[in-house]
Order: C-alpha cells, then sequence, then structure tokens
C-alpha cells in the first residue's frame, strides 16, 4: 500500500516442498474447499486461530501471478505499487493514513518491508523451484475483490491473511514462509504483518461495497 501488501503475499525458503506438484494445476481453488478443516494453530508470534481457517486445496495461481505483476514483477515486488494499480492511489493514501494512525508509523512501515519480502522471495523460489504460472492478467477492483474472499472461507466471514495465502500458495509453503519471516525479522513483525493486513484487508472489503466481510479478531 506505501511505498515499500501478499501473498501472493507469501514468503520465504519454499524450496522445503514440491513445489511444481502441488502447484502445478492451475485452476483457482473453489471458495468453499473441504480442503478447509480447521484453525490455525498459534504460532509465528500470533494467538491460536489468528492466522485463520487452514486451506489445503489448490491454489489461485491467476490470482496470485495477476497481484505479482500489478506489484511490479517478483524481483521488485511493491504492496503499495499492487494496491494502487487496483484501487487507485487516493484510497490507498486515505488507507494508509488511517493504519498510520491506528497502529503507528514504525508498525506500517515494518508491514510493507515484510509484504514485500515475502512476495519477492516466493516468487523467485518458485520460479527457481520450476512453477508454472498461468498467463493471467486480472487487476483492478476485480482482483482486488477476488483476493479479500480468498481469505474469507471458513472463517465465520472475517477475512484472515493466513487463509488467504493458503489459496494463493497452498498451506505448506505459506507455514515455511512466515518460518522464513520469523528468522530474518522476528515472530513480532511476522505477526504484525499479519494482523495489520487482516485490518487493511477488511477496510478494502468495506470500500468494495462487500460490507458482509467482517474484521478478524487478530487485528
Amino acid at each position: 500500500m506505501i511505498k515499500h501488501f501478499s501473498t501472493v503475499m507469501a514468503a520465504a525458503a519454499l524450496t522445503a516442498f514440491p513445489l511444481t506438484s502441488v502447484l502445478a494445476d492451475e485452476s483457482p481453488a473453489p471458495a468453499t474447499s473441504g480442503g478447509m478443516s480447521h484453525m490455525a494453530m498459534g504460532g509465528h508470534g500470533m494467538p491460536p486461530g489468528g492466522d485463520g481457517s487452514v486451506f489445503s486445496g489448490t491454489p489461485d495461481l491467476a490470482a496470485t501471478i495477476s497481484l505479482v505483476k500489478l506489484g511490479g514483477g517478483p524481483a521488485t515486488f511493491s504492496i503499495a505499487k499492487a494496491l494502487t494499480a487496483m484501487v487507485g492511489p487516493a484510497l490507498v493514501t486515505d488507507e494508509v493514513t488511517k493504519l498510520t494512525k491506528q497502529y503507528g508509523k514504525p508498525a506500517v512501515d515494518n508491514w510493507i518491508t515484510v509484504f514485500d519480502y515475502s512476495v519477492q522471495t516466493a516468487a523467485a523460489t518458485a520460479t527457481t523451484a520450476g512453477v508454472k504460472f498461468p498467463d493471467a492478467n486480472l487487476g483492478g477492483k476485480e482482483l482486488a475483490a477476488r483476493l479479500v474472499m480468498l481469505g474469507v472461507p471458513g472463517n465465520d466471514g472475517a477475512f484472515y491473511h493466513g487463509t488467504l495465502l493458503d489459496h494463493l500458495v497452498t498451506h505448506p509453503i505459506h507455514e515455511t514462509t512466515m518460518a522464513a519471516i520469523d528468522a530474518k525479522f522476528s515472530p513480532a513483525l511476522d505477526a504484525n504483518y499479519h494482523r495489520i493486513t487482516d485490518q487493511a484487508m477488511y477496510d478494502l472489503a468495506q470500500a468494495l461495497g462487500a460490507t458482509t466481510v467482517k474484521l478478524a479478531a487478530f487485528h
């Protein structure tokens, strides 16, 4: 959102999992899949349930690659750039101002840094592993709304960033990503990344008219 928002948002060290086989299916994951089995346990600086419901179905690679492209590509991804492309500079500026008042500038700056790092690292690792992404170019409010709704299933109508990450890069990759963030930054900054994204995506949902989306308890 700012000058420095994932999942793809996912992050580093994805090589511990067989990405080619896990992600090779390019079809979007159903919004209400049986792969959504339970709430994630606590960890990465978050309380139990703070990561949202676990999704173990097929990832939505079209949404993933579209987000990466809008953010400037895998090597130089910027969540600020991606969000601006989706919803425009005025809405992004207003949201950043709101989040800064709510969480403080250091927390928001760290949120952006961790977000960018997670996407850049995940994309690079996936490419090295031979993951084949579709030639998708979703954009604008269509993509923004799709990302919001990918974080809702299994969460009683609330958006959780962890659930979105599962839909974008698979749950095992999401978990490995979080471990990498913990190691490079800290579990506290990992938790900060999740809670501010939960708030920002809720705010985005309201701005897009998706008023049935609820605010995550962890925000």
